[in-house]
């Protein structure tokens, strides 16, 4: 079948196709006389198992991992699970780092007014000079914000977005 026909059977974009064979994650297809990829059903499968790997958020290389497990015949379950198990430890640390980010900003946007006032605790928190996530956040509220930058106005004329 052409790289058309697979990328319709698997699911991926023919582009996908081609840079999974470059980087040799796919062994390289044969060619027609005229210089075409042709695909067998073995390497269908072989994509298949790729985009379910990925869909399932495997990187690159513990696809690669995963494609030698797949075709070691003599291969311990204990092997995949352990890699499994890996990945879902990294799923869970990237789940509790997204979990900080949005409690972070769910912080800020229940300080910010929302209304006609230029004060925003958000816009102070991304012009901070020290990290966002780090330690315990701000001091945002209303109050705080307002009196800071009435302070800094007072002392410096309005604020105005450098050029």
């Amino acid at each position: 079948m052409n790289i058309g026909q697979a990328a319709g059977a698997t699911g991926l974009s023919a582009k996908m196709i081609r840079h999974y064979e470059s980087i040799g994650l796919l062994p390289a297809s044969t060619r027609t006389d005229a210089g075409y990829r042709q695909y067998s059903e073995r390497d269908v499968n072989m994509l298949r198992f790729i985009r379910h790997s990925r869909d399932l958020g495997f990187s690159l290389e513990q696809i690669r991992e995963l494609l030698d497990l797949w075709q070691n015949r003599k291969r311990s379950s204990r092997q995949v699970k352990s890699l499994a198990e890996a990945h879902i430890a990294e799923l869970d640390a990237k789940l509790a780092e997204l979990q900080s980010m949005r409690a972070a900003l769910a912080h800020l946007v229940h300080g910010c007014h929302g209304d006609d006032r230029p004060d925003c605790p958000i816009i102070d928190t991304l012009e901070a000079t020290g990290p966002v996530l780090a330690g315990a956040p701000a001091d945002h509220s209303r109050g705080a914000v307002a009196q800071r930058q009435r302070a800094a106005s007072s002392r410096t004329g309005p604020r105005t977005l450098p050029r």
